[in-house]
């Protein structure tokens, strides 16, 4: 399926959440340090609920080790300065999908080394800021899943 890389995360709710999310799509979650909560924060266990136990959770130090730990996947960056929208995109498995933190996003090193097509936006009326992060990775997720034509769903 995809790879749902958060970078930087800060808030646990958030990630339990995306963690619900990937177990329930099949996704493997990947989180880049440092994080904003420990893994055993309770506010990630309660959005998360029993979840953990279903999903493929994995903590990198830095996001060279985790692009480097999954071959060097293609990768799409979700940023408020991005250009083109999920919508327009063609995903295909194994694609890394990253997120930025929920106060920062994305450090811009990481848009910079992506071509403007990988660096995608969310479509938002005028004068909005951002989404948040769960519901980004949500849309973002479906969206290519909807691509595939729903493969593994029940």
């Amino acid at each position: 399926m995809l790879h749902i890389v958060l970078v930087h995360p800060e808030i646990a709710p958030n990630t339990g959440n995306v963690m619900r999310l990937a177990a329930n799509t099949g996704c493997t979650l990947h989180l880049v340090e440092p994080l904003g909560f420990r893994l055993e924060d309770s506010r990630l266990r309660r959005a998360g609920m029993d979840y953990r136990d279903y999903a493929d959770v994995r903590v990198h130090e830095h996001l060279d080790a985790c692009l480097d730990r999954l071959g060097q996947p293609r990768c799409f960056a979700l940023s408020t300065r991005g250009s083109l929208s999920p919508y327009q995109t063609r995903f295909t498995p194994g694609d890394a999908l990253l997120f930025g933190s929920e106060s920062k996003g994305l450090p811009r090193e990481v848009l910079d080394a992506l071509p403007a097509e990988r660096c995608l936006r969310l479509p938002m009326v005028a004068g909005s800021r951002s989404l948040n992060l769960s519901n980004a990775v949500a849309i973002t997720v479906y969206e290519a899943w909807r691509q595939f034509e729903f493969a593994g769903a029940a």
